[in-house]
């Protein structure tokens, strides 16, 4: 059973998505991640090495599914900070649906510039921690968790994030891979493209004898009963695999019917994403007037202007020699 709450005559996109779900019988929530051109122009404009790109469009995917529970103007922001090749990565999430993010690395390493595929991730980011930071908005203070990260994969320290943080039981599957097919928006040549797709799925816990979910309430359980039913959805989530993540030709819907046909599965809402980045001409002007003239003396060039590039988009702004005294 496969069930929607989609307005009538709404066409769902096949990327650049996060389509919320519910089981029926396990009663789990969940999210399914499927993006396309937003993560490829986001991969493509940096050029990293292959396991970079691969890393940070895994956190791209995370941060998206994550941050789509959301309110209007308020930020997820992901980011690593580790001793390892790739010691820096950020992926910052602004509801309902902006993405952008960047990663600093080792560039003078050699076995990263040559190394195909995902690589070994945990290498990649060797020991430090992950920090998620929830910005409300409107004033209201934000709320951020760290976990240490251990030579592993980004999806465990997720993992760990939710079991120590949250206390959610939580399973998390992340693929990313290049794709040769036509350009984004069906024209053009054909070529390589980035690809990006995830499936999280969460028991919610129970409160005053019932769950409350989507503004349903259900009747309690057992908590042995409880137990049972998470562990049969994870191990239906499980089986998901990476070629059905990102298969720009299978729906989320049909996807999630693949998955949870014998559990009934209901579909909410999905919302749109797309790459956007806040940086600006007036932020920036903004932010160099905190520095005194001895420390922008040091950023100007030779005739005195100043460049500033973005990281996040690699737009570069140019201040003319006046502007900042």
């Amino acid at each position: 059973m496969l069930s929607t709450e989609r307005s009538r005559g709404l066409v769902l996109p096949a990327d650049n998505l996060v389509l919320p779900f519910r089981t029926v019988k396990s009663d789990v929530i969940g999210r399914v991640i499927r993006l396309g051109s937003v993560v490829d122009a986001v991969l493509s404009r940096h050029a990293y090495p292959e396991p970079v790109s691969h890393a940070l469009g895994e956190a791209l995917a995370l941060t998206g599914m994550l941050g789509s529970a959301l309110k209007d103007k308020a930020k997820l922001i992901l980011q690593t900070k580790s001793d390892g090749p790739l010691d820096f990565l950020v992926a910052d999430f602004e509801a309902p649906g902006k993405v952008r993010g960047y990663a600093n690395f080792d560039k003078g390493n050699a076995a990263l510039a040559d190394t195909r595929g995902r690589g070994d991730q945990g290498a990649l980011l060797g020991s430090g921690h992950v920090a998620m930071t929830i910005d409300p908005g409107g004033g209201r203070d934000s709320y951020q968790g760290i976990v240490p990260l251990a030579n592993e994969p980004l999806v465990t320290a997720a993992h760990t994030y939710f079991r120590q943080s949250e206390q959610l039981p939580t399973f998390i599957r992340l693929a990313v891979a290049r794709h040769y097919g036509p350009a984004q928006g069906g024209g053009g040549a054909r070529a390589w493209h980035w690809r990006a797709g995830g499936l999280l799925i969460q028991q919610l816990p129970r409160e005053g004898g019932k769950r409350e979910l989507e503004g349903e309430a259900h009747d309690q359980s057992l908590e042995g009963e409880d137990d049972e039913n998470w562990n049969r959805a994870r191990h239906l989530a499980a089986t998901v695999e990476d070629h059905e993540l990102l298969d720009p030709m299978l729906s989320p819907e049909r996807l999630l019917y693949r998955l949870f046909h014998e559990e009934g599965v209901r579909v909410f809402p999905a919302t749109d994403l797309a790459e956007a980045c806040r940086c600006s001409q007036e932020r920036i002007e903004m932010y160099l007037k905190r520095f005194g003239a001895d420390e922008l003396k040091d950023l100007r060039e030779p005739n005195g202007s100043i460049a500033v590039t973005c990281e996040f988009c690699s737009r570069t702004y140019a201040f003319a020699p006046d502007l900042l005294g």
